[in-house]
């Protein structure tokens, strides 16, 4: 399992070493201020909007089609953005930093 450090709209960094499921589900799972997830994890919401390092956005990919519809129509969007509800953890992903988009 990953580790994934996330970066709140305080400053704080949350760090957690077992990450498992979807980047969601972990913030969810561990209260990482700012990741909503009203819609569950089905990427219709974007409160879970993060900013993925940019050392990090070759391996986590871009948004799928219907990701980027979402992204779409929210402020705050540029190219290290993403839906926390749409990258599943994974060990390439060990070591995952990504900051949380304030709501």
């Amino acid at each position: 399992m990953p580790k994934v450090t996330f970066i709140t709209p305080t400053g704080e960094r949350i760090e957690i070493p077992q990450a498992c499921g979807t980047l969601m589900e972990a913030a969810v799972e561990h209260g990482v201020e700012g990741i909503d997830a009203d819609c569950g994890g089905v990427g219709s919401c974007a409160t879970c909007h993060v900013r993925v390092a940019r050392e990090w956005l070759e391996r986590v990919g871009p948004p799928g089609e219907a990701e980027q519809g979402t992204l779409d129509f929210q402020d705050g969007v540029d190219e290290c953005s993403r839906l926390s509800c749409q990258i599943e953890l994974t060990e390439a992903l060990d070591g995952l930093v990504v900051e949380v988009e304030p709501l």
